[in-house]
């Protein structure tokens, strides 16, 4: 059974940073495309950031860019994200998730595979 348990999340003032962490069993992060996406109240989920593991290619939406870093621990079997400079637009629950195949960009497929129950991220100004 496939497991995936995120983890680090909390609140923080603008520019302060967080590590979230993705727990998995029964699943390696060596295989294929693991990510995180976030959803706001009231807003669409939107992909942040992914690996693929196979080609070593990283995926960063535009508004992260610079700020957060996506990396892997193959023999903890966790995906991290580093979050620096955190803004109040980067509030909300974040999803750690992973998929057998996903194209590029990872999103939307990342969407329709395996997914946490999430991490809160609350940045207040």
């Amino acid at each position: 059974q496939v497991q995936l348990q995120e983890s680090g999340g909390g609140s923080v003032q603008s520019g302060g940073s967080l590590k979230l962490s993705c727990a998995v069993s029964g699943y390696s992060v060596s295989s294929d495309c693991m990510g995180w996406f976030r959803q706001a109240p009231g807003k669409e989920r939107e992909g942040v950031a992914a690996f693929y593991t196979t080609t070593g290619v990283t995926y960063y939406r535009d508004s992260v860019k610079g700020r957060f870093t996506i990396s892997r621990d193959n023999a903890k079997n966790t995906l991290d994200l580093q979050m620096n400079n955190l803004q109040p637009e980067d509030t909300g629950m974040y999803y750690c998730a992973a998929r057998r195949r996903a194209g590029y960009p990872p999103f939307p497929d990342l969407y329709r595979g395996y997914q946490g129950q999430g991490t809160q991220v609350t940045v207040s100004s």
